[in-house]
């Protein structure tokens, strides 16, 4: 590395030290003075009287019927509506956002104008969508639901982008690392970028212009975001060894110095796989935030991004077991890496510096990372790391001269109302709602014993300060922030989705074993003239490497889903993979696909002929129409009317197929596609549910309802087929890739382009998944499949 270089990163980085240095010692003579508590304590006696109610009998009977947690996350949005208290918890919420992350000054006209209009917007949508309401739209937050944000800003694509990106983030993710924590990190960075690139927007900017730079802003926020799962948190996790911890950190400080990415060389390691993704990710996200860097913004990105890194690296090598740290070399490094991680953001999207910005963000980056530690202070020393509060708790008997983490804190607030913020009344009362709820979230976290023993440590050299604090802590209400139930319910519903993934996929492998079990055809006896051949043949097929996704799903609609007993659905389940089998062996036919592989193996009229193929799949499909005569638990009129549709859907199937062969060569319109794709795959899955369903005696709207997702569900399936013939892994597929240009099919892809398809299956992904809202029971399952169709690579 460039000497000469270096020294200039170390130089920039000694002066950001001096600045910490000189705020670090202001605070430090105010809380050796203890100045900041008479008027903390005059501040907090003013606050209180919005916080400290008075509550009828009747009131109180309804108080924590609602409570502020993840679980209740749309109750509780009622409830706060209904109460008249949603304004007011908007705005104290988006308040704290313009004054932590956008740096704003809230005694600003401009500033409470950008406010309140937040404030109406997510209002609105809040209390317009709530998906515990049977025809509602699905979470905002949950796939469909950002899609469905995209579309409203035309920036479909983009959001595809990412959810692909992040899902390959999350794949990569080690073990030894949070992955949920780490995709909800990424999210939250992505929109803090988008944040301010929307602050920044004129009120008279163009729609397309709008798009562009919302385009623009996630793309930026993921490549900045991507630090912290593949740096940050990477190497404060016990996955590298210490060498590696070492390349990795020199690898990143040359990137920091030279502002260009080096080229992968060969790694000293077990995690040289892991570490070779991520410096590809990483450097595709590196150029395309170095891209679009202005002149007048570029310097500064990567002087705060050094100063980023290398208070990180100062703090991370410290150890818990040396006691001769300084109050300088404990306080120091957080306040830098504090206030440049927020900075980086506006130098990220080159946004100008309004007056004051830097001084604000400067100066308020310690009092977030202090309340940080303070609510991590126990995983944080169950991991050995040295922040104030882990060492503080090590050393005070020990040590005199150790600064009280927790008084600096209080300091610190005094500090920010007063001398920052000017006294705003506005200011002091989100800053001091902020830290009275992250003291009340703490102590319900850890329960009251275990809270009043760190106060009996954090809170003793101040007994009178701390009465008054604790009685906030017990008293006072109306303190809570939307960004912090927004973060419990992402949090639940990540780990809710991790587990409804690992249940589908247990279950499709639990019940793929089992069909795999009874699907093999028996030799036929009592003197038949069938010959074995065609039995070997349809055996042959049916062994293949199928997902067996169809049976699946009529298992799990029929058993868990209307409570049908196993072994009563077993011939459904035969019936079904016959069919679907007989229909795949006549697709392959050198008269209509003439395909040479099928599920990893070679078809069947290349291992045994065009004759034998075609009496196989006869054969298959009249086992299909056998095996239905054989649910006897079931009334035969019941029975009857699933022959007739089963039947009906064989017919449609044909039709879909004679379809598809009349295409050859000919354009299709949309519309065409749509309707042979249904009758082809859609058709089988509407099948796959509406079987159960009738068995089940199944109310006519709920039937309609699966109907409509499976109709959109088999598009989207078609539609990702088409897709994985263009982008797939032909050792991942099992099939040859290209066979659709090569036979001149008409698909999705030839038709709307690979963009113009991934929106059209996006937009059947969305339909299906609201359409699940309409079905009265457990439909976990349905969403994981419909999750697998659009981020399957098979």
């Amino acid at each position: 590395m460039n000497e000469e270089l270096l020294k200039n990163a170390d130089a920039r980085y000694r002066l950001a030290e001096q600045e910490a240095a000189h705020y670090f010692k202001s605070l430090s003579v105010q809380l050796m003075q203890k100045s900041y508590v008479a008027p903390l304590i005059k501040d907090i006696q003013s606050w209180k009287k919005n916080h400290i109610h008075q509550y009828s009998v009747l009131s109180f009977f309804s108080r924590g019927k609602v409570k502020s947690d993840s679980r209740g996350y749309h109750a509780y949005i009622q409830w706060l509506d209904y109460t008249g208290k949603l304004d007011n918890y908007l705005d104290r919420s988006i308040s704290y956002i313009y004054l932590r992350d956008l740096g704003k000054a809230l005694d600003s006209p401009d500033t409470q104008s950008s406010i309140q209009r937040t404030v109406d917007s997510l209002k609105n949508h809040l209390t317009h969508s709530n998906p515990t309401d049977r025809g509602s739209k699905p979470d905002a937050f949950s796939m469909a639901g950002l899609y469905r944000l995209a579309q409203k800003e035309g920036i479909e694509s983009t959001m595809i982008w990412v959810m692909e990106k992040i899902k390959t983030v999350s794949a990569h993710i080690p073990k030894g690392m949070d992955a949920e924590e780490a995709k909800r990190k990424l999210i939250k960075i992505i929109a803090g970028v988008i944040l301010h690139v929307v602050e920044e927007m004129d009120a008279r900017i163009s729609t397309e212009e709008r798009t562009r730079k919302l385009d623009e802003a996630i793309r930026l926020g993921y490549s900045y975001g991507l630090t912290y799962p593949f740096i940050d948190d990477l190497m404060d996790a016990n996955v590298l060894s210490d060498q590696e911890k070492k390349q990795y950190s020199d690898l990143i400080r040359f990137t920091l110095i030279t502002e260009s990415v080096p080229e992968w060389e060969e790694w000293t390691g077990k995690n040289a796989e892991l570490i070779r993704f991520i410096h590809s990710e990483l450097r595709d996200a590196f150029e395309y935030i170095k891209v679009l860097q202005q002149p007048e913004t570029s310097k500064r990105f990567f002087e705060q991004s050094y100063v980023f890194f290398n208070s990180q690296e100062v703090d991370r090598v410290k150890d818990l077991c040396n006691a001769n740290y300084t109050n300088e070399e404990l306080y120091i490094p957080i306040i830098l890496k504090s206030s440049s991680s927020r900075l980086i953001t506006r130098s990220v999207i080159s946004a100008p510096e309004d007056e004051g910005f830097h001084t604000r963000t400067f100066s308020y980056g310690i009092y977030n990372q202090l309340a940080d530690d303070f609510a991590d202070m126990f995983d944080d020393m169950k991991e050995g790391r040295v922040t104030p509060y882990t060492y503080y708790m090590n050393y005070h008997d020990k040590r005199s001269d150790l600064i009280n983490p927790f008084e600096l804190y209080w300091t610190v607030i005094f500090n920010l109302i007063h001398n920052v913020y000017h006294s705003d009344s506005k200011t002091r009362e989100v800053i001091l709602d902020r830290a009275i709820n992250g003291l009340k979230r703490f102590k319900k976290r850890m329960g009251t014993k275990k809270y009043n023993k760190v106060m009996s440590i954090f809170a003793s050299g101040n007994p009178g300060f701390n009465k008054v604090i604790q009685r906030m802590v017990r008293k006072a209400n109306d303190v809570d922030f939307f960004d912090k139930l927004l973060r419990d319910h992402m949090i639940t519903n990540l780990k809710s989705e991790r587990k409804e993934q690992e249940d589908f996929i247990d279950t499709i492998e639990t019940v793929r074993t089992q069909i795999n079990d009874f699907l093999p055809v028996s030799e036929i006896g009592n003197g038949s003239v069938m010959r074995e051949p065609v039995i070997d043949a349809a055996n042959y097929s049916l062994e293949g490497d199928g997902k067996r996704l169809r049976p699946i799903m009529t298992w799990v609609m029929g058993v868990n889903g209307y409570g049908l007993s196993e072994t009563s659905i077993v011939p459904l389940l035969r019936s079904l993979e016959y069919m679907h089998t007989a229909s795949l062996i006549f697709d392959d036919l050198p008269s209509q696909d003439n395909a040479p592989t099928r599920r990893g193996r070679p078809t069947l009229h290349q291992v045994y002929d065009i004759a034998t193929a075609e009496l196989t799949g006869l054969f298959l499909t009249q086992k299909a129409i056998e095996e239905q005569t054989f649910l006897d638990q079931f009334d035969s009129k019941t029975v009857i009317n699933l022959m007739r549709y089963s039947s009906q859907i064989a017919a449609d199937m044909c039709r879909g197929q004679e379809m598809d062969l009349d295409s050859r060569g000919k354009q299709l319109t949309l519309e065409q596609l749509n309707r042979m794709c249904f009758y082809k795959t859609g058709i089988a899955f509407e099948a796959s549910l509406i079987m159960p369903a009738i068995l089940a005696h199944a109310e006519e709207l709920e039937m309609e309802a699966l109907k409509i997702f499976a109709y959109h569900a088999g598009i989207a399936f078609q539609i990702k087929d088409d897709l994985l013939d263009v982008e797939g892994d032909q050792n991942v597929l099992g099939k040859p890739i290209g066979k659709d240009a090569e036979n001149n099919n008409t698909t999705f892809v030839s038709i709307l382009g690979i963009v113009g398809a991934k929106k059209a299956m996006w937009e059947h992904y969305c339909i299906a998944m609201e359409t699940l809202q309409e079905v009265p029971r457990n439909t976990a399952f349905l969403k994981q499949l419909a999750n697998y169709i659009v981020n399957r690579d098979h």
